[in-house]
């Protein structure tokens, strides 16, 4: 693994070489492997350990940046040559700042838990394969087929700049997903986690099995609104398609869908959410891409839009901007992309706050006279993106409840849903936990149960 001491030893001959007024270099990379099944079998294994360093450089105002996978010394000559040849063509960016120094960098730090273990970067590719031999097995003893994958990384994120502003983050992380196949069913299970002990690869797939037994010969129910019963990993991968819209530049540029909402309740009273980098479920580094330090944000209170998260110079331009008084505190938050970028920023470690009365999924189902469950959602697509309305399918596990009680599985639906609808009818939710999906970045949520959610198609399987 490439280590700090080794980049800071890089970031020095990179300043060697530069003739910029300042200059920024990120640095990536590490080793990962995978092993991916289909039809009960192992088929595909492959690991790759790559290192690269992206250097930005500044001029009057002008900036751009290069990048290269090659660490010695004509090759980081070439990419400083590159970065600055970019740099004097640009125009000038008036909202350009200079470079944060080690102390603006440092404000606002959080300590942030333990994120790199050893048993995770020390998985070898016979333990991934004992780890299939085991869901494979779970498979074949209920006459189903099973696909997925067993990835495991160790990875490095760092920046340094001449400014003397620095960061360095090192990471494990595992990766489960297991689809059980039946003649007409499935189901399906994902966990992610820096700790490989954390995931239950057994528990797991007997998930996947169970779901694809119980929802094996769907029948069709109209569509319509229900009462929604959505796990962990079906509210993931809807709501986040609105978290970059919680960026100031967003508001800037009136793509938002919190353009005017900012201060007002939006969604039911029992929403609360907040970016939390040093949240025990969470991981990823502690700085954004300027090396600026993450700070815990409260985003929703109450159903209450209280503030938005700001990159350096988002903040400078919101502060100066019609849209002042409007937005909530303005001051950076560590949320910002590396620059030059068009998005500005967004909050990556969200959290949703614990319920009062927090309800297992269980439960729920216990006190629904009519409803569905839905494991999960996939192919979702922005309908209206001011008023968050999403389509999208159910998929690998969805089902029919009466009287408290899954009565059967049903043949999926297509959605038509607004965000601003579905967090404003929400009846129940569970425990956050972390959870992973495949439409969105992981985050921490619960399960919910909501009202009226609105089906407007059934599909043929």
């Amino acid at each position: 693994m490439l280590t700090k001491d080794q980049a800071s030893v890089i970031f020095d001959k990179i300043k060697k070489h530069s003739s910029a007024d300042e200059v920024e270099a990120l640095f990536y990379g590490g080793h990962s492997a995978l092993t991916r099944f289909a039809n009960n079998t192992i088929h595909q294994n492959v690991a790759e350990e790559h290192y690269g360093v992206s250097v930005r450089t500044v001029f009057n105002g002008r900036t751009a940046r290069a990048s290269t996978n090659k660490l010695d010394e004509e090759s980081l000559r070439r990419v400083v040559q590159a970065s600055e040849s970019l740099a004097r063509v640009q125009h000038p960016d008036p909202d350009l700042l200079p470079m944060p120094n080690s102390g603006e960098g440092a404000r606002g730090a959080q300590a942030i838990p333990k994120r790199h273990f050893e048993q995770t970067a020390a998985i070898t590719p016979d333990q991934r394969a004992l780890g299939v031999e085991k869901m494979v097995g779970i498979a074949k003893t209920h006459k189903l087929t099973a696909a997925g994958i067993f990835a495991t990384s160790e990875t490095i994120e760092g920046i340094f700049n001449s400014r003397g502003a620095s960061g360095w983050h090192t990471q494990t992380s595992s990766d489960i997903s297991v689809t059980m196949l039946a003649s007409d069913s499935s189901g399906w299970q994902k966990a992610n986690s820096p700790n490989v002990e954390n995931l239950d690869l057994v528990t797991l797939a007997e998930t996947a099995a169970r779901k694809a037994l119980e929802s094996a010969s769907p029948r069709e129910i109209p569509a319509g609104k229900y009462t929604v019963i959505l796990e962990p990993a079906a509210v993931l991968d809807i709501v986040g398609f609105m978290f970059y819209d919680f960026g100031g530049m967003a508001i800037l540029d009136q793509r938002s869908f919190l353009n005017n909402r900012v201060g007002t309740r939006i969604f039911g009273e029992n929403i609360n959410i907040g970016d939390d980098v040093a949240h025990p479920l969470q991981s990823g580094a502690p700085f954004d891409g300027e090396g600026v330090r993450r700070q815990g944000v409260q985003l929703v209170e109450k159903g209450v839009v209280k503030r938005l998260v700001h990159a350096r110079a988002t903040a400078e331009k919101l502060k100066k901007s019609e849209h002042k008084d409007k937005v909530g505190p303005i001051e950076p938050t560590g949320h910002g992309f590396p620059l030059p970028n068009e998005m500005g920023e967004a909050p990556t470690n969200i959290v949703f706050g614990a319920p009062d009365h927090p309800k297992t999924v269980d439960q729920m189902i216990a006190s629904t006279e009519r409803g569905v469950l839905v494991t999960r959602l996939w192919y979702i697509r922005e309908v209206d993106p001011y008023e968050k309305i999403l389509t999208g399918m159910t998929r690998d596990g969805t089902f029919y409840l009466e009287n408290g009680k899954i009565r059967h599985g049903v043949r999926n639906f297509r959605f038509n849903e607004s965000l601003l609808h579905m967090l404003s009818s929400v009846e129940e939710m569970g425990k956050p936990v972390r959870a992973s999906g495949e439409e969105s970045f992981d985050m921490v949520v619960p399960p919910m149960k909501v009202r009226e959610f609105n089906f407007t198609e059934v599909t043929k399987f």
